[in-house]
């Protein structure tokens, strides 16, 4: 992190690029990535990590980017417009500007949460999330790995560091790095889940292997949103991974949780979390059921089973746009389906990750599928990013949550 990006000499040293006219538009309007079929010229071959300097067709400094040799998605942008010292120092900045967002969101009853959010606070490809003294640094690109020691100390914290990595860099990670998945970087040893609290509640994160970062930290508030509407309801937690819906919906004063999940490894993990808040009687009181299935074939095979308030939270259905299609036919099917097992008077919650389905279709779609079933029904609520999960670019917009109310 000490390579300067400054006029003259500096910028004819380094790794330079052009790119297509269209990128150049796209890259001006603060878009954060260039892809490699808009790279029109380079004046050497790059090495990933390094600082890519992009020129206009005038020759004038453009952007400044981390190079990925491997990616598809060639250059992350760092800055554009004026040139400016790529130094530690700014680097500080960077992070201290990402954390000061944070600064003010949560009370000590909440101690997991997201610090840097990619490319939405400037630092591309990397994510750096807080689970109480632990903190997880996750990287999307092998452009940080040659740059990672000087990005751990700058992020680690007072606590423990654990870098994980994303599978389509884990090899690169390996054999040119040596670098694991779920390393500590700095801090103690660990060889089990780290606890951390959401408004009050203690859960699990497992940091070293868990999804993600080891837990879905992004829908904090929708999950708050679910125990404020959970009283005395029976309640239905499909695709639950660790059951957080589910304890949020106890704490609430659920009668009774079903958390379903296709993962057996997940729904031990729910289980272990009740058992952590058992001393909060709403949760004691609640009966707490675990089934493990696909959700699409139990939603067809147990159909005597009704409930009042259902949360569909599905993995992406849409990994890459050419499923788009697919994935909102699946959407539709689920919905109709938990639409089915809804009680009179019951609430559906539906949720969707996949950024290549927007907000706008995929709620019109959700509206769509209560219209077609006949019930009238409320809009309750829609939303999108929590506050420390920025999104400030299209692909970067994933999360949307519609709840829907029907009056019978």
């Amino acid at each position: 992190m000490k390579t300067a990006i400054e006029p003259g000499l500096s910028c004819r040293a380094s790794l330079r690029l052009r790119i297509t006219a269209a990128a150049e538009s796209i890259v001006r309007g603060g878009h954060p990535w260039v892809f490699a079929q808009s790279v029109r010229g380079q004046n050497r071959p790059g090495a990933t990590g390094e600082l890519a300097v992009i020129f206009d067709r005038a020759d004038r400094f453009l952007a400044v980017g981390l190079f990925d040799a491997q990616s598809p998605i060639r250059v992350r942008i760092l800055r554009a417009g004026k040139p400016q010292k790529i130094d530690q120092q700014w680097w500080q900045q960077r992070a201290t500007n990402a954390l000061a967002l944070r600064r003010g969101l949560f009370d000590p009853q909440t101690t997991g949460f997201r610090c840097i959010n990619g490319e939405n606070d400037g630092w591309p490809g990397l994510v750096l999330d807080q689970y109480d003294t632990t903190r997880v640094l996750k990287l999307y690109t092998a452009a940080w790995l040659p740059r990672l020691g000087e990005t751990a100390d700058l992020l680690k914290g007072e606590g423990r560091l654990v870098l994980r990595l994303s599978r389509n860099i884990q090899k690169q990670a390996l054999d040119d790095f040596g670098l694991k998945d779920g390393r500590i970087l700095h801090g103690a040893p660990l060889d089990g889940p780290v606890v951390f609290l959401e408004n009050g509640l203690r859960f699990e994160a497992d940091v070293l292997r868990g999804q993600k970062t080891g837990f879905f930290l992004d829908q904090r508030e929708n999950r708050r949103n679910v125990g404020a509407l959970a009283q005395g309801r029976s309640v239905l937690d499909l695709f639950s991974y660790s059951g957080g819906f589910s304890l949020s919906a106890a704490r609430g004063g659920a009668a009774g949780v079903c958390s379903l999940d296709i993962s057996e490894h997940a729904l031990a993990a729910a289980r272990r979390n009740f058992a952590l808040n058992q001393d909060q009687p709403a949760v004691a009181r609640c009966r707490h059921e675990t089934v493990q299935a696909d959700a699409f074939v139990w939603l067809r095979q147990s159909q005597e089973r009704r409930f009042d308030l259902i949360i569909l939270d599905p993995p992406s259905l849409a990994k890459r746009e050419s499923e788009k299609d697919d994935a909102l036919a699946a959407y539709a099917k689920l919905i109709e389906a938990g639409l089915a097992r809804l009680n009179k008077n019951g609430i559906l919650v539906a949720s969707s990750c996949s950024a290549h389905v927007s907000a706008d279709e995929f709620f019109s779609l959700a509206r769509a599928s209560a219209r077609k079933s006949g019930r009238r029904f409320n809009e309750l609520r829609a939303t999108r990013h929590p506050a420390d999960h920025p999104a400030t670019f299209p692909e970067g917009e994933y999360l949307k949550c519609i709840y829907l109310g029907f009056v019978e």
